[in-house]
């Protein structure tokens, strides 16, 4: 059934008689956990169903309960049963008047989960920026993928961003509350946004972490990534030329070192014991240690260890690489089901062609071609082409339009090379109620600093504790950089 946006903004979660029924949570979690059942469709309510497991660990502090605060870790596709206990460590004697309600959004984790049958997680691997059979073997591979999750046309239509938020409304509902707290992190953030828009009435405390551009395409936001992602190279390799790790003596001789290892990696594969790293892997491990300025003795210690390796030594690897090795690594059907739910948002938001990303493979190729003067590193990574080149599937209804005045916390770091600032910018100009607070970090995640090991921006915690405590919004936007120097 296609929905006109008009209808479709009409949607509203059934009202729940659902008596939940609670139990252990899966791997062990110190939670109690159960399953809320929701539609598969919104639009037929009494049509067929699908379940959501959500977590839950009970305020402590029953004389100031202020409600639930429901909390999503992003990705999208991230599973979210463990995330909003995790958060403890930053919102400390505020967790106690709160039950955190975690969540697997729907086609993740245990709600409900899907496969599209590949038995690999391995899509987001670049896209080789130096030959094009390299290229043209990497479109064959998501093509084959899309094909693949073109076949669950029964479900994937549904794994919507706007579907995500009603589920969200059916938690709150289910759970017998007036209003939902919440916190979201990158791609939770803006799942936050589309709930104000659609339940503006049912918003209590809502603090949105490292947000995008709300009028970007998927494609553009990747694509943005590409500069910012440049820049903090630059940052950590003048901070490596200081700290002597043998890459260079100077900030230009260490990105040097980086470039000519991605070379030697596009010519032949670097074998770090059991696993390789090629011109696919290389930018992705990188990318992933660059977002956090905390990490920098980890990807220099993770780099000194590639070149090693390039140059025939044996080599141990840094736990940050091994780890990074791992993940890359991981296929079967655990891998299948997080990919297939983070592609089906990816490519049903937005409207078609699927999420706005170019049909095809030669916009790609183009676009790799054209950054590689001013993205050498991360180019080929921030213009990948991905399934959703080849997407099948068109979504049963339009993207969500963000422009409205509910009171929202937002807060990002300055120098954050996946969501860019610019983009928070714009959604603070669409959330005309918000207040924006700026912590003056290349990190992705403010709020969740502490409790990932990081050195937290106390400013930035301290103003989203108040505000979860019951205090005001800022009176005007708030700049953490001097406080938290």
């Amino acid at each position: 059934m296609n929905l006109t946006l008009a209808a479709a903004l009409s949607l509203t979660p059934p009202a729940s008689h659902e008596t939940l029924t609670w139990g252990p949570c899966p791997q062990d979690l110190a939670a109690e956990c159960a399953k809320v059942t929701v539609p598969l469709d919104y639009g037929d309510p009494a049509g067929r169903t699908i379940q959501i497991a959500i977590s839950r660990v009970r305020a402590s502090d029953a004389k100031h309960r202020r409600g639930v605060l429901l909390a999503n870790p992003g990705g999208p596709g991230g599973p979210g049963l463990a995330f909003a206990a995790s958060l403890s460590p930053a919102m400390k004697q505020v967790a106690a008047q709160y039950d955190l309600i975690g969540f697997d959004p729907r086609f993740i984790g245990d709600s409900t989960p899907i496969t599209c049958g590949t038995g690999s997680g391995q899509v987001w691997q670049g896209s080789p920026g130096f030959e094009r059979a390299g290229f043209e073997q990497a479109a064959r591979q998501v093509r084959d993928i899309a094909k693949r999750c073109g076949a669950r046309a029964d479900v994937l239509p549904h794994a919507t961003t706007r579907n995500v938020a009603r589920d969200m409304d059916s938690i709150r509902e289910a759970l017998g509350e007036p209003k939902l707290s919440y916190y979201g992190v990158s791609y939770g953030a803006d799942l936050g946004a589309v709930y104000t828009q659609l339940f503006p009435d049912r918003v209590d405390r809502f603090v949105l972490d490292s947000s995008t551009d709300p009028d970007a395409t998927q494609y553009e936001l990747f694509q943005r990534t590409g500069p910012r992602s440049e820049a903090g190279l630059d940052e950590w390799a003048a901070w490596t030329a200081k700290h002597g790790y043998g890459l260079g003596g100077t900030g230009a001789q260490v990105r040097a070192t980086v470039t000519r290892l991605l070379e030697r990696a596009a010519r032949e594969p670097i074998r770090v014991g059991d696993a390789t790293v090629d011109e696919h892997r290389l930018p992705l491990v990188l990318s992933q240690l660059i977002q956090q300025q905390d990490e920098n003795d980890a990807l220099a210690r993770t780099v000194r260890d590639l070149v090693d390796a390039a140059d025939g030594k044996k080599v141990t690897p840094d736990p940050a690489l091994a780890r990074m090795l791992q993940l890359l690594s991981m296929k079967g059907p655990v891998a299948d089901r997080w990919m297939a739910g983070q592609l089906a948002v990816l490519c049903d938001d937005g409207g078609w062609p699927a999420g706005g990303w170019p049909r095809g493979q030669e916009r790609y190729w183009h676009d790799i071609q054209r950054s590689r003067a001013t993205q050498p590193v991360f180019g080929a990574l921030a213009n990948a082409i991905t399934p959703c080149a080849y997407w099948p599937l068109r979504p049963r209804e339009s993207g969500t339009r963000i422009g409205n005045r509910v009171p929202v916390l937002m807060v990002q770091a300055r120098r954050d090379v996946n969501t860019v600032y610019d983009g928070a910018l714009a959604l603070h100009r669409k959330l005309a109620g918000s207040r924006l607070v700026t912590a003056d970090l290349r990190a992705h995640g403010v709020y969740t600093r502490r409790a990932e090991g990081y050195e937290p921006s106390l400013c930035a915690e301290r103003l989203v504790n108040s505000y979860l405590a019951g205090g005001p919004l800022p009176a005007k936007d708030v700049d953490c950089g001097k406080e938290d120097k």
